[in-house]
């Protein structure tokens, strides 16, 4: 069984793009948003342990729906959605790192390349992809922390963060402030990645992928194991070839970032960096960011 690759990063820090590149290569699978680390047993995906409905809703299954019927049927119809239903009520019962083995040995040699932006908001979540792949290799991916915020942002004004205690409280006001998030959540990878030997994990800037790609992809390929020819990052620069790099059938619509799925295409391009000691464009105070989000984009490269 190859062991798989896991882009750990918060949302809205370029693993949609990224995912899907990586899963162009010609020894990789690139799956859509599986979900499955962040519930014991796959009944969870469905309800709660106390059988109440699913916070995440329907929306978190259609990654997981899709990926079944593309790995099993060779195609995403409303038909073989429902018959990936019928595969995983089968799997109710089982450990969501059983049914996610099960998939990798499925596309085995190939290797699965995943990405799902909640399993970093919880330590536990990353231990349990390493208890069922303790070979895994994983890519921090990160991205500006004002840019992540505001595009972060934009998403139901920062519903997101919510999630993740991402509000600033004041004596008379209370405010969303993305920040905190990315913080919280880029701790959260560097605290289990203490965990993983560092020849098995890589930190990249998601700018730099974007500004250099065939450089940073072939990068990858190499610390990976893969072939890193011209025909091979030639593959990888196609994401909109993915299965999964567009809606998917009427019962599973999404598994992914909605505006990637509406324009995978990659085109190269260098990303304006912001200062860190700029303000910032969701605050109305003047006040910008915070001394420990300073210190830390400061470690991954930001000035």
């Amino acid at each position: 069984m190859a062991d798989p690759l896991f882009l750990l990063a918060p949302p809205r820090s370029y693993t949609s793009l990224v995912n899907a590149m990586l899963g162009q290569h010609p020894q990789a699978f690139g799956l859509p948003e599986l979900c499955l680390f962040n519930v014991d047993k796959l009944i969870d995906l469905w309800r709660g342990s106390k059988g109440e409905i699913s916070e995440n809703g329907a929306l978190v299954r259609h990654g997981l729906l899709r990926a079944v019927a593309e790995i099993y049927c060779g195609e995403q119809r409303a038909t073989t959605v429902n018959m990936a239903l019928t595969w995983l009520a089968q799997r109710e019962q089982w450990d969501t790192g059983v049914i996610f083995q099960e998939l990798v040995n499925r596309i085995d040699p190939l290797v699965a390349v995943e990405k799902s932006p909640s399993y970093v908001m919880s330590v536990k979540r990353m231990q349990a992809i390493l208890r069922a792949f303790p070979n895994a290799r994983f890519v921090h991916l990160v991205r500006h922390p004002i840019a992540q915020g505001k595009s972060l942002m934009v998403i139901n004004d920062g519903a997101f963060c919510l999630k993740v205690e991402g509000f600033e409280l004041g004596a008379d006001y209370a405010l969303i402030e993305p920040q905190i998030a990315w913080h919280d959540m880029n701790m959260n990878i560097l605290d289990f990645l203490d965990e993983v030997a560092p020849e098995r994990q890589m930190r990249l800037r998601g700018e730099d992928v974007m500004a250099e790609p065939q450089r940073y992809l072939a990068e990858i390929a190499r610390w990976a194991g893969w072939r890193d020819d011209d025909e091979a990052i030639d593959a990888m620069m196609h994401p909109e070839r993915s299965p999964f790099a567009c809606f998917g059938p009427i019962n599973a619509l999404f598994g992914n970032d909605p505006n990637f799925l509406a324009g995978p295409t990659f085109r190269p391009h260098k990303p304006k960096l912001p200062s860190l000691s700029g303000r910032l464009p969701w605050r109305t105070d003047g006040k910008g960011l915070y001394p420990e989000v300073i210190a830390l984009a400061n470690e991954f490269g930001y000035v």
